[in-house]
């Protein structure tokens, strides 16, 4: 019995640092019926979370690497990767977002509406993908791959120039704006 209990507590670690979590959302602009899905996974070893949008032409997928503080975001639509620094003081940590994305799953928008971030992207062309650790060089390599830089929060209603909104859950709201929205 000992041996039992031994053996599925291991298999419960084992099991324990990558969960995966899908949500149904809805009232996105891009699909015909306004609905989607979002996959929300967490790799506690590796300390990344890896989003992906499911949302006809609308979809992307974006990855949060906690140890290099850098994240991806795979734009499909546009063909391309967009890299900035993660703001901590609005992105959860990776135990907050787990937390998070089990209490919404199942529900939908409701509580405090999202964070706001807007990122300026610059149109120059990444060179070298490994500055940014070697998972996100793994996601955007082979893509055209340009880095964003965040707005500060009085300035964003300011800002005129064309964006691409990213909605995660219903936690954070990520802008990628630049001077043509068309060559990212």
């Amino acid at each position: 019995m000992k041996l039992t209990m031994f053996v599925v507590g291991l298999l419960g670690l084992l099991a324990a640092p990558g969960f995966a979590y899908t949500v149904n959302i809805n009232g996105n602009d891009g699909n015909v019926d306004g609905s989607g899905q979002q996959s929300v996974s967490i790799n506690g070893v590796h300390n990344v979370a890896n989003i992906d949008n499911n949302n006809g032409w609308d979809s992307w997928n974006s990855l949060w690497d906690y140890e290099n503080s850098f994240a991806a975001t795979r734009l499909f639509s546009k063909k391309s990767c967009i890299v900035h620094r993660m703001n901590k003081d609005a992105m959860p940590s990776l135990q907050d977002l787990d937390t998070m994305v089990k209490e919404q799953k199942g529900k939908g928008p409701g509580g405090a509406p999202p964070k706001d971030l807007m990122y300026s992207v610059n149109p120059t062309r990444v060179e070298d993908l490994n500055t940014f650790g070697p998972k996100i060089a793994g996601m955007c390599r082979g893509i055209p791959t340009y880095v964003a830089e965040e707005i500060p929060g009085p300035n964003q209603p300011l800002y005129s120039k064309k964006c691409y909104t990213a909605d995660i859950l219903w936690i954070l709201r990520m802008s990628f704006c630049g001077t043509s929205v068309e060559t990212y």
